[in-house]
């Protein structure tokens, strides 16, 4: 895949949006009668908007039947009015039909969202804040009380360790599931990465698609989990060292732990997935850092890891 405007950063994170949107539209759709996507901030990375709006194309068939709208907030008014003609000629080109509505606007996303009549179903949100301020408390808090309200944020990140703080305001929304990872590229320039939702499902899709997305200029992962801050390379089957000793910890801090705490804690608390928490607790125990009752057989969520 060819690398569009944007720094490497903004590579990566638009492919995982599209991932993400195209995994997730088709369920949500067929689900409930409307969706909004709404995006802000990030429209200056223009290819991010468009990107967006060529995944809801995918569904023409299902856009029929449903309404969607797609609310794009700009700060800068002449770019407002470029975004608005370009996605006006995306629409005419995907053929879209009358009940996908795209709508432009200045300002606060809340009352462009208010205007678009969003609230009272599901909303996807993407708020791209590198280097601005973080989404208010407000926002966030709104998106998260709204039936299938979710967001996608992105904050800047520097050399030391990422922001947490943001996190636990995500929970403070309302969001009962968030998840984050930092991005850094070949210089060490970071981006922090988070998704907050109420959906459990929606977690394991967002994090399918994180390491899903394809390897771009030296752009690597960190887990704002690993005290050790090591670096990850993007692969479907992820280096799961930093995943151990964060395991190897939570065992020997809280005694005998079933596999599927474990398995949650990797999901919950970490960039990882269940599956990846599995095959770390199956070296951990060929490694002999840890015992398991039942001594023999196959890890299943039942099997107890206990400490040495």
């Amino acid at each position: 895949m060819a690398a569009a405007a944007g720094t490497s950063h903004d590579t990566v994170i638009r492919e995982l949006l599209v991932r993400y949107l195209d995994a997730c539209a088709p369920a949500v759709l067929h689900s409930a009668r409307r969706m909004t996507y709404a995006q802000a901030n990030g429209c200056r990375v223009d290819p991010s908007g468009v990107a967006a709006l060529r995944v809801f194309g995918e569904f023409a068939d299902l856009l029929h039947r449903r309404r969607l709208d797609l609310v794009y907030v700009e700060d800068d008014r002449a770019r407002q009015e470029r975004l608005a003609d370009r996605l006006a000629q995306v629409v005419a080109e995907l053929g879209l039909p009358e009940q996908c509505r795209v709508h432009t606007a200045t300002g606060a996303l809340l009352p462009a969202l208010t205007e678009a009549g969003a609230f009272n179903g599901p909303i996807v949100a993407f708020l791209d804040t590198a280097g601005g301020p973080a989404p208010d408390a407000e926002t966030l808090a709104a998106l998260a009380h709204d039936k299938g309200g979710e967001v996608l944020v992105v904050l800047e990140s520097g050399p030391e360790p990422g922001p947490g703080d943001f996190r636990r305001r995500l929970h403070e929304a309302g969001f009962a599931q968030v998840t984050s990872v930092e991005l850094v590229d070949a210089p060490g320039r970071g981006r922090a990465l988070f998704f907050g939702t109420n959906a459990e499902r929606h977690v394991d899709t967002v994090k399918d698609a994180l390491w899903a997305v394809d390897e771009y200029a030296g752009v690597r992962y960190r887990d704002p989990a690993d005290p050790d801050r090591a670096l990850l390379d993007i692969s479907l089957t992820p280096n799961v060292g930093p995943l151990r000793r964060l395991l190897l910890d939570q065992v020997r801090a809280h005694g005998p732990s079933t596999v599927a705490d474990l398995r949650r804690y990797a999901r919950d608390e970490t960039v990882y997935r269940p599956a990846d928490a599995t095959r770390a607790l199956q070296s951990l125990v060929t490694a002999g850092s840890v015992r398991r009752e039942p001594a023999q057989g196959r890890l299943t969520t039942e099997t107890l890891i206990l400490p040495r």
